[in-house]
């Protein structure tokens, strides 16, 4: 990979901020004059929960994605004012967690620099398996403690390796001609009013991260010109180069993660409510095609926005993959497998719930992992209607609901445990809460939480806050084990 000074010179924050409000003005008119047009930089105030937090850090990303899909050069800057004091920056390298790292995954930083001097680094395992080439927790100490408020400009250069045709989040398939990866950088791990979350990664398969919004000032995605790219946030155009490759951009207001996909994707777009939705579908994909993707997409959309409120993105980025066979969602974006969307409704319903739980409303996934799947399988079971009673039935095997990712690593089958527990037991404990407290009352509540968590980590003391005037909701949240 090229260094920073070999690159052609990247514009400023500023302007950045100032190019994509211009753009994104005259790209989206362009585009959606039919449908009426809010840009970016002036958004619907109606479909704005609250603020994002003013101080939230500013990144900037840039992928160069190698000719055969299969590995990734990458550069990284975040500009970042602490609320409290530290002596270190903690970033966190999601690919090398054990069931990633297993499947050929591999995130490697080769330099860190800290406001423009190299820094050193230490390389923690905090679970990564041994067959990893790094941990998952990059701690890099400061020459000098920072005082809150103080500014931190940390820049990392670092590479990618995509496994060959895995079930994960980061991956390639040479069949399909395409490569996806997603928390695929060196993730900022602070927390307000925390500090930094060191938690291990484990072999459960689900999420481990943490991440307050960060404002995403730049995405670039450098790919070979004949593939297409589907990103994250607002597309800010595209420039070819003579070398055959084509330079994208994105950019986002208030974003926990990043997801891109290259490839030979059928892509669709379609406008909905408001929403920018683009939906790529992989060459290999048999099940349904893209039509069919973007109307159920559409149709789960509209009854998870009436239930919860507002789509809290402009744009949804959708990539259906020939290699998995489930879903994972990102803020803005989700992958999905092959299968077709009428049957597997709730699939499509439970991971566009994510953009209210964990999108909008953040979580340490791997310290709580029930406040974004209890309440996404929740939000599935009610906005798409299911007929099916869904009666939570405690189970004295299983370990509470809101245990941390840890909780089931001493199972025989930990993965399917941790399903049976945090999205069945506790989906079904939200339904009955709500049946309990009466939908009214439950649904008016959520909205609160929803409004008074936006762009926050919530914890398990936010929900005793937003129904603490709904005792049936918190008795049957203790009966589960979800508020210990």
């Amino acid at each position: 990979m090229a260094s920073p000074a070999d690159r052609r010179r990247r514009p400023s924050v500023a302007e950045t901020r100032r190019y994509r409000r211009l753009l994104a003005t005259a790209l989206c008119c362009l585009a959606l004059s039919a449908a009426g047009c809010t840009a970016p930089g002036s958004p619907d105030p109606e479909r704005i929960a609250s603020d994002p937090w003013a101080d939230r850090p500013v990144v900037e990303l840039r992928f160069e994605v190698a000719d055969d899909l299969t590995s990734v050069s990458a550069w990284q800057r975040i500009v970042f004012t602490p609320d409290l004091a530290t002596c270190d920056v903690v970033l966190r390298a999601w690919p090398n967690k054990p069931l990633t790292a297993e499947e050929g995954s591999s995130l490697v930083v080769s330099e860190v620099r800290v406001d423009g001097r190299p820094a050193d680094v230490d390389d923690v395992a905090a679970g990564a398996p041994e067959s990893a080439p790094a941990g998952t927790l990059i701690e890099v100490p400061l020459e000098q403690c920072a005082e809150p408020g103080q500014e931190i400009s940390v820049e990392t250069d670092f590479d990618l390796e995509l496994g060959e045709d895995v079930d994960e989040r980061i991956g390639t398939s040479s069949a399909a001609e395409v490569a996806w990866f997603a928390t695929a950088f060196p993730l900022l791990a602070w927390e307000r009013d925390r500090g930094w979350a060191r938690g291990p990664a484990v072999p459960v398969s689900g999420e481990m991260a943490v991440s307050e919004d960060f404002e995403l000032a730049s995405l670039e995605v450098v790919a070979p010109s004949r593939y297409d790219v589907l990103g994250t946030g607002s597309a800010m155009g595209a420039e070819k180069a003579r070398d055959g490759t084509t330079l994208h951009r994105f950019t986002a207001p208030a974003v926990r993660d990043v997801a891109v996909s290259v490839g030979n994707l059928d892509v669709v777009e379609r406008v909905v409510d408001g929403v920018r939705v683009h939906v790529g579908v992989d060459a290999a994909v048999a099940a349904a095609d893209p039509a069919t993707w973007l109307a159920s997409i559409a149709e789960s959309t509209r009854d998870l926005v009436e239930l919860l409120g507002p789509f809290p993105y402009d744009d949804l980025w959708v990539t259906v993959l020939s290699a998995q066979t489930s879903g994972i969602e990102f803020p803005g974006a989700i992958q999905f497998g092959d299968v077709d969307p009428e049957r597997r409704r709730g699939l499509i319903s439970h991971e566009l719930a994510h953009m209210w739980f964990y999108g909008l409303v953040g979580n340490d996934q791997g310290e709580h992992p029930w406040l974004d799947e209890s309440f996404a399988t929740f939000a599935q079971i009610v906005a798409d209607g299911e007929d099916e009673p869904y009666v939570h039935t405690p189970d004295s095997d299983l370990p509470p609901v809101g245990g941390s990712m840890s909780s089931w690593t001493d199972f025989r089958r930990p993965s399917s445990t941790y399903y049976d527990t945090v999205y069945t037991l506790g989906g079904a404990a939200l339904v009955e809460a709500r049946d309990r407290a009466g939908h009214q009352a439950f649904d008016a509540a959520l909205s609160r939480y929803v409004r008074e968590n936006a762009h926050s980590i919530a914890t398990p003391a936010d929900v005793r806050t937003a129904f603490e005037d709904l005792p049936d909701v918190l008795a049957v949240l203790r009966e589960v084990g979800a508020l210990t």
